[in-house]
């Protein structure tokens, strides 16, 4: 029996299911000013047309207010497509209220009138604020990676539509495992006793305790995003959560903008360094492999798993 091959327009014409999905939803972000944000903001704005809002989380950053960095991140190339499809930049900003705030800071740095609008109105809140550097102070990597979480977590459980809570964590916050399952693992340290530590230490005191604390791991960014883990695990038995573990998230593949990137992280800096003679050789061990993801296949993969979740039939794993 033949097999019948469905045209370009054939595919166009077939009902989207992911879109739908978040038809009338209200979408928390935070994170959503970063590279992996950015893409995320653009595709939902691009394929959910109906989506019922984004609230983006933003703060305020060198100088610039969080309108004034909105505006600026929909002036780009990114959103050239998008802007094109809906007739400019009003439409876009018209399905995103911001939210003021610091994941870093207490309570999230938010205003109790933000605060309320959240747990009346979010349906899905996806967490991506993370600091990503592998040398960053281990207190300032703590307060975000750690407390942050711990605070959107607090966050969700009141919300009182709540859905859906994904976490964005990464495939290298458990660097003793060879074979990453999908599965919760124990975390390197009581993450709500490191918390308490950090809040009240002094940085010197931190930094000389700093070895100790990360044991075998190399750097303050896996040390933290396993601990973050380890706090959405234990909400699982009050909130619907899930944690999403990219490997080395590069620049986009396929859309909207072939190659776009806001950065020189990772494989990236390399490249560049070597195409302008700056980076002539380097060590490696040469039976080694780094795994790539290109970042609009990880977003779409945000989107795929939000629709297995709330609209297919499966059986809830248990912790």
């Amino acid at each position: 029996m033949a097999t019948e091959t469905l045209s370009s327009a054939d595919i166009d014409a077939l009902p989207d299911r992911i879109a739908d999905t978040f038809s009338g939803m209200k979408v928390l972000i935070t994170g959503g000013t970063g590279f992996m944000g950015k893409v995320l903001l653009e595709k939902l704005l691009r394929k959910c047309p109906d989506i019922g809002q984004i609230l983006l989380f933003v703060r305020s950053k060198k100088g610039k207010n969080p309108k004034q960095r909105l505006e600026e991140i929909f002036s780009g190339v990114l959103f050239d497509k998008v802007r094109t499809m809906r007739g400019g930049v009003e439409p876009l900003v018209e399905k995103v209220t911001l939210v003021t705030g610091d994941v870093s800071e207490p309570d999230l740095g938010m205003s109790e009138e933000d605060r309320q609008m959240v747990i009346k109105d979010v349906d899905i809140i996806i967490h991506a604020a993370a600091t990503i550097r592998f040398d960053e102070e281990l207190k300032k990597a703590v307060l975000l990676n750690v407390r942050g979480t711990k605070l959107m977590v607090e966050l969700a459980k009141t919300c009182k539509k709540l859905k859906l809570f994904i976490h964005i964590s990464t495939s290298y916050c458990h660097l003793h495992e060879k074979l990453l399952e999908e599965k919760a693992y124990p975390p390197p340290a009581d993450p709500h006793q490191i918390i308490q530590a950090v809040e009240w230490m002094d940085e010197e005191t931190i930094t000389a305790l700093t070895p100790k604390l990360l044991d075998k791991l190399p750097n303050s960014y896996a040390f933290t995003k396993a601990l973050g883990e380890a706090l959405v695990v234990e909400s699982m038995q009050h909130i619907p959560a899930m944690v999403l573990r990219p490997s080395i998230v590069i620049p986009i593949w396929q859309e909207p903008v072939p190659g776009w990137t806001d950065n020189i992280n990772g494989p990236t800096g390399l490249l560049i360094g070597a195409g302008k003679g700056v980076i002539r050789s380097m060590y490696c061990k040469s039976n080694s492999y780094a795994d790539y993801l290109p970042v609009d296949v990880f977003i779409s993969g945000i989107m795929i798993v939000a629709w297995n979740y709330l609209k297919t039939e499966i059986q809830r794993p248990t912790l």
